[in-house]
């Protein structure tokens, strides 16, 4: 049998009490991670981090200082961050259309998910250079970062997360660091809300996504053995959704 993936890698994974994040922190921890978990929920959380083995660090990232005493942290905890995952992200609701929104759910929002990953990033970014880490860094995106799809607040964040991954990834490189982000498709469950029916009648695989899809994707791009040479692209993980023409209905 061969040597799990991430053997001697830790890492720093956000949103990691339900859903996506969940998924990639076992997925992580399955490969040899030793693992530090945050996420705005302590019980889930710290229930997650309990089944891994892991560190957990609670924190509320919709708050602007919430970030790198978070990162501080991780550190401390650890002793030195290789990976970093960040897909923490507020729920969102069909019903918060561009007219809809609120400020304060748009604070939340982009905080949390573009505050937080460049204040994160950052502070990763500098820590593995100064350490001397091949670190590897993965940003949880959208298909809402490139297509209107409705969520204004989210589409944006996640847009400017897409452009934040490919500056740290230009950035980065030159130090063998290396920055991707995922795109996931329709994942049930989270802050996932729609017609599941009418969703897989659109994707050309016929049916939604998991989290464990997306983890696994997660686990080869932060990994050296299949992601070396990637670094500065989103990886959709969708079952072909993208192909599918949003505003017009199924045939």
């Amino acid at each position: 049998m061969s040597e799990p993936l991430l053997t001697g890698e830790t890492a720093l994974v956000t949103g990691a009490a339900s859903g996506i994040g969940r998924g990639i922190a076992r997925a992580l921890a399955a490969e040899g991670a030793r693992l530090a978990l945050s996420d705005i929920d302590p019980a889930r959380g710290g229930a997650v981090a309990a089944e891994l083995g892991a560190a957990f660090l609670p924190a509320d990232l919709s708050r602007p200082e919430a970030a790198a005493a978070l990162f501080e942290a991780a550190v401390a905890t650890l002793g030195r961050v290789s990976l970093f995952a960040h897909s923490a992200s507020p729920r969102r609701l069909e019903t918060q259309t561009v007219l809809a929104v609120t400020e304060a759910e748009w604070d939340a929002m982009v905080t949390t998910n573009l505050r937080a990953g460049f204040v994160l990033g950052q502070a990763a970014g500098r820590h593995m250079i100064a350490e001397r880490l091949r670190g590897r860094m993965l940003f949880v995106t959208s298909l809402h970062a490139e297509t209107p799809r409705n969520l204004p607040h989210y589409a944006a964040a996640k847009a400017g997360e897409t452009m934040l991954m490919k500056e740290l990834a230009r950035a980065l490189g030159p130090h063998g660091i290396r920055v991707n982000a995922i795109a996931p498709g329709a994942i049930p469950g989270g802050g996932f809300a729609a017609d599941v029916a009418a969703l897989e009648r659109m994707i050309p695989l016929g049916r939604t996504g998991t989290p464990e899809d997306i983890a696994q994707m997660a686990v080869a791009l932060l990994s050296e053995r299949f992601g070396a040479y990637v670094t500065g692209t989103t990886v959709a993980v969708d079952g072909g959704l993208a192909l599918f023409n949003w505003i017009s209905p199924p045939a």
